[in-house]
């Protein structure tokens, strides 16, 4: 396919008007992105996000899933984790595209990394709202929770969570397309087939990937923050100041990708310039909160706290222990040795 300039800077760029297609281009691509100061930025940003999110969250599950006990809590902890870990393990992908500004990894992976994408949006964002929902019922339903509240309904909702988020991926299976153009192949939405396409899918991921999510956490942490202030037993400021970084950071990570998802629907209005670098910055927030996930869920609960610095540092000991050890039984037996030679001297 052969493309206007508006849609051909960044792969996440949606297409809806006609185009004129071919199969070869007399064009020879030559990457520009490492002369551009934004494009080597979001690079940085992006392999950051990779090496702090697919590190973090592996150890994440390692910790949730096989030293600490099974409960509801570390259930939701885990799921999160998984989902995150596999959005990061994907995004080598989405990174060398963007340095080579070309998708050299075919149709389906272009349909399938994509779909992954949304996959950990949605799943990562259902979750968060399971998570708020469950603190929400704790705090105020406290009796109920402890008589109802357990992992085999835990996990019947997760793995309802993760159906309804792969639901909603399916249209990135269906619309996303490759095509050439200026003697590269790029990866983008197709949305010429139906009409208004563009325009329900980017309306229905607004409401269920941000509006309504965000209203629920809204609404669950500001009936907690009251609670907690009437609870005599609460003297600290900590859970105000978590849960305020909590709604925060979800806020600031998919606020400015719904935006620009929104603008791009009305892309004639709007400069190709600003959309472009605003879809690619929105899209770099977007994946930091999937590294953002682990620190604010998980490190800031005083027990996986507690069991992350069990486990690494009687690991840390043990090494210590083991090297102690060698090391004196190689003493012992130098000592052993000198003792020998002198009496045979």
């Amino acid at each position: 396919m052969d493309y206007p300039d508006e849609y051909v800077y960044d792969y996440n760029y949606s297409y809806d008007g006609n185009v004129t297609i071919t199969e070869e281009s007399v064009f020879q691509h030559r990457s520009m992105c490492l002369k551009e100061v934004l494009c080597v930025s979001l690079l940085v940003i992006s392999v950051l996000i990779f090496l702090l999110g697919f590190c973090g969250n592996a150890l994440v599950i390692w910790i949730s899933g096989f030293k600490m006990k099974k409960t509801v809590n570390t259930t939701w902890y885990l799921s999160l984790a998984i989902s995150d870990f596999v959005f990061c393990a994907f995004l080598p992908f989405s990174i060398t595209s963007m340095a080579m500004e070309d998708w050299v990894f075919g149709h389906f992976m272009c349909k399938f990394a994509s779909s992954i994408m949304f996959l950990n949006m949605f799943s990562s964002i259902f979750l968060l709202v399971i998570i708020s929902v469950d603190r929400f019922v704790s705090v105020v339903f406290p009796v109920w929770a402890q008589n109802h509240r357990t992992i085999q309904k835990a996990s019947v909702i997760v793995v309802l969570a993760w159906l309804m988020a792969i639901s909603l991926s399916i249209p990135s299976v269906v619309f996303r397309d490759t095509g050439s153009h200026l003697g590269r192949t790029i990866c983008f939405n197709n949305y010429t087939s139906y009409q208004h396409s563009h325009k329900i899918i980017a309306l229905s991921r607004l409401l269920a990937g941000f509006i309504v999510p965000f209203v629920i956490i809204i609404i669950c942490y500001s009936i907690i923050i009251l609670k907690l202030r009437t609870n005599r037993m609460t003297k600290s400021s900590k859970p105000f100041k978590v849960m305020t970084a909590l709604i925060a950071a979800f806020f600031i990570c998919w606020l400015p990708y719904h935006v620009f998802v929104l603008l791009e629907l009305d892309h004639q209005n709007y400069s190709h310039s600003i959309l472009s670098t605003g879809l690619k910055v929105g899209t770099s927030l977007a994946a930091a909160n999937s590294f953002l996930n682990p620190v604010l869920y998980v490190f800031m609960g005083n027990d996986f706290k507690r069991k992350f610095k069990n486990s690494v540092l009687s690991k840390m000991e043990n090494a210590m222990a083991d090297e102690g050890r060698t090391t004196s039984r190689y003493l012992s037996r130098s000592s052993s040795m000198d003792g020998r030679a002198s009496t045979h001297i």
